[in-house]
């Protein structure tokens, strides 16, 4: 990596990032410690590291009570889980010595920062890893979605989405067992495919603005080092 050249990356991380993997929910400090040691190796690389943080773990344990709600009151709660795994991977990141600010779409004073792009963007310049939380600030919109629009804004060289398995696949691998991992694909055909590991609107969107996707395993400890660092990992749709 050139001195002239910094790579700034966004990470996807799902709430099944965080989650305990004996109940699947909750959050597993073990998991956590992990993630941010490697994004705190990426970081010493010099490699500019945003984060944008999923609510699953936590919402899944309040989604039956969140059953026949209005959906945008649901939605809230959703993101207010966010917030909680957001303040989690702060305080992993921070005991790896890694100067951390959370940055939130909904108005938190007392907890994060309001989300200011040029501000995040500064954070990111001086070598501060930046977490998203509470997605877009408004319902109906997905992390997913949040980590594209982020992407784009900050001015990221890929948007990388961690997940449970190595890549997309040309079929449901744990329904098929001879589906077939693909190594890249266009957004067109990701979108035509309707392969849903990522919704439309995020493919879209980075497609509108050249980001690059990567989707990884990142249940394998050091694939988010690998993936941040631009190693050949995953499935990259582009």
């Amino acid at each position: 990596m050139s001195d002239n050249y910094k790579r700034r990356v966004i990470l996807k991380l799902s709430g099944e990032a965080f989650a305990d993997p004996e109940i699947g929910y909750g959050i597993d400090s073990q998991t956590v410690a992990r993630v941010a040691a490697e994004i705190a190796e990426a970081g010493a690389d010099g490699i500019e590291t945003a984060v944008v943080v999923g609510g699953g773990n936590i919402f899944r344990g309040v989604s039956q009570a969140a059953k026949g709600m209005d959906p945008a009151s649901a939605d809230y709660m959703g993101m207010l889980a966010t917030v909680i795994n957001a303040l989690a991977l702060q305080d992993a990141l921070e005991k790896q010595g890694v100067v951390t600010r959370v940055q939130s779409a909904i108005t938190m004073q007392e907890l994060a920062e309001p989300y200011i792009r040029l501000r995040a963007i500064r954070h990111l310049e001086k070598g501060r890893v930046v977490i998203f939380a509470a997605g877009t600030g408004n319902p109906f919109f997905t992390t997913d979605t949040t980590a594209a629009l982020r992407a784009v804004e900050m001015g990221a060289d890929a948007l990388l989405k961690a997940s449970k398995v190595d890549g997309i696949y040309d079929s449901d691998p744990a329904l098929n067992s001879g589906a077939k991992r693909l190594g890249e694909l266009s957004y067109m055909d990701f979108i035509s495919q309707e392969l849903r590991v990522m919704d439309t609107t995020a493919v879209t969107m980075c497609k509108e603005h050249g980001v690059p996707i990567v989707v990884f395993d990142m249940t394998e400890p050091g694939n988010i080092l690998k993936a941040v660092r631009g190693d050949d990992i995953g499935t990259v749709v582009h």
